[in-house]
């Protein structure tokens, strides 16, 4: 079978890996750090003298990612996902709110719920419905939703300031790491769309139950032995001759193959190939902090929380209510924050939703600031996002930032991978399926 070398670990590289080992393929992945997993990776605690494992910050899917999930059940590891179906919107003061899907179908199946969310006034619900309503029916009509944004779409749709901010905004900043104002409408639909109105358990949230490199471990890519993972192996060139790949330099030494997929993120492969015909200007980063606290004593029995009004967005219980992993989405505010002023802020918030916080004494903490955590999902960049093809034949593109359907997810990351896999077997002439299509 013919070989295939890929540049970049991350989830677009490993899907396309996982895609193409399981098609029979000689796969060999390069990827410069000593994990897998790029931007959605688990690394040793600093410091830890117990090894201890962090996640660089909390990644979550949800049932609509059927593309993740069959990546995780590809390498065997679905069973360490764990779903949840009640969400918890928390007030300051501590007051809280269960969103879950009840026994009407889609798309009433939060009725319910919805009517009972307690930090929603009567005529911010009815202003959501009437919203919700229009994405249902403007999803496939609508021609400028890639040129306006979310913010724009839903001042057109008179939201109340409130529903704005409690509502729209918790959601959709945390599934698309970008503002409001910036983001793209259409990929607010797109949320809400597969997300919440398309089906009754499409919404369910799932939460790694391991650090997310157990996720693709060793143990994991034992059932693909011709994919080859090298770390701590950064490409220094990459060879273009007649109008194709002819190989990339690791280490001095230069790799051949049949075929070359990227996988890297839009700044690094523009670096590396600035002649590819990808605009490259047009695409800029958004960061998401995470912010570890390990506590004294147990602070919540919830399994996570998403925190209305203030800096911090979500929480992640992951150790008996004695750690949380705390998440702050397109955190542009905390880019120049000292760490010691990022946590004293986590602490303080923290303290105005889980009472507890205010006994307890903080044993330790961590701040992981992922300044390039995803491209910055603007209006008028979907055009912009380049294909898997490329010109030069044998040279393939694959990553988030690619035209893979979705926004900067870890759905994202493996469609790209998926779609480039495709194209490679096609070029072989044994065009393969393996792209799922989305739910609906």
């Amino acid at each position: 079978m013919p070989r295939i070398l890929i540049i970049g670990g991350g989830l677009s590289g490993l899907a396309a890996a996982a895609a193409l080992g399981g098609a029979g393929y000689e796969v060999d992945l390069y990827e410069s750090r000593p994990f897998l997993g790029g931007r959605a990776a688990s690394y040793p605690l600093p410091a830890s003298e117990s090894g201890e494992h962090i996640d660089n910050c909390q990644h979550i899917l949800l049932r609509c990612c059927v593309n993740l999930l069959d990546f995780y059940r590809r390498l065997g590891v679905e069973d360490s996902i764990q779903f949840h179906r009640d969400f918890y919107f928390i007030e300051p003061g501590g007051r809280v709110s269960t969103f879950k899907a009840g026994l009407l179908p889609a798309p009433l199946h939060f009725t319910g719920s919805f009517l009972k969310l307690r930090f929603l006034s009567l005529a911010d619900k009815f202003a959501i419905g009437k919203a919700l309503l229009a994405i249902r029916s403007e999803r496939n009509t609508r021609r400028d939703l890639d040129r306006i944004s979310m913010l724009d779409w839903l001042h057109e749709k008179c939201q109340t300031p409130r529903a704005i901010e409690r509502f729209w905004r918790q959601v959709l900043v945390s599934a698309v790491n970008e503002e409001l104002d910036r983001m793209a409408a259409i990929h607010g639909f797109q949320v809400f769309w597969l997300g919440f109105l398309a089906r009754g358990n499409t919404y369910e949230m799932g939460v790694p139950s391991v650090p997310l490199s157990h996720l693709y471990g060793d143990q994991a890519w034992r059932r693909l032995p011709n994919v080859h993972l090298h770390e701590r192996a950064p490409v220094e060139r990459i060879a273009f001759e007649n109008g194709q790949a002819a190989g990339v330099t690791v280490g001095g030494e230069v790799h051949t193959a049949d075929a070359y997929l990227s996988a890297l993120p839009f700044d690094r492969l523009a670096a590396l190939a600035p002649a590819l015909p990808v605009e490259w200007n047009a695409f800029t980063h958004s960061p998401i902090t995470g912010i570890h606290l390990w506590f004294d004593r147990p602070v919540t029995s919830l399994p996570h929380g998403s925190l209305l009004d203030r800096t911090i967005h979500w929480f992640f219980n992951k150790e008996q209510g004695r750690y949380l992993m705390l998440v702050v989405s397109a955190s542009r505010a905390l880019t120049e924050m000292a760490r010691k002023e990022v946590i004293d802020l986590a602490v303080r918030e923290l303290g105005e939703f889980l009472p507890a916080v205010r006994d307890a004494r903080l044993v330790k903490a961590h701040v992981v600031k992922e300044m390039k955590a995803t491209f910055s999902a603007a209006t008028g960049l979907e055009p912009k996002r380049p294909a898997n093809l490329t010109a030069c034949r044998n040279f393939f593109l694959a990553g988030d930032w690619t035209k893979s359907g979705w926004p900067a997810t870890m759905e994202g990351a493996v469609r790209s991978g998926y779609l480039a896999a495709e194209a490679i077997t096609t070029m072989f002439g044994a065009p393969q399926r393996i792209l799922l299509p989305d739910i609906a």
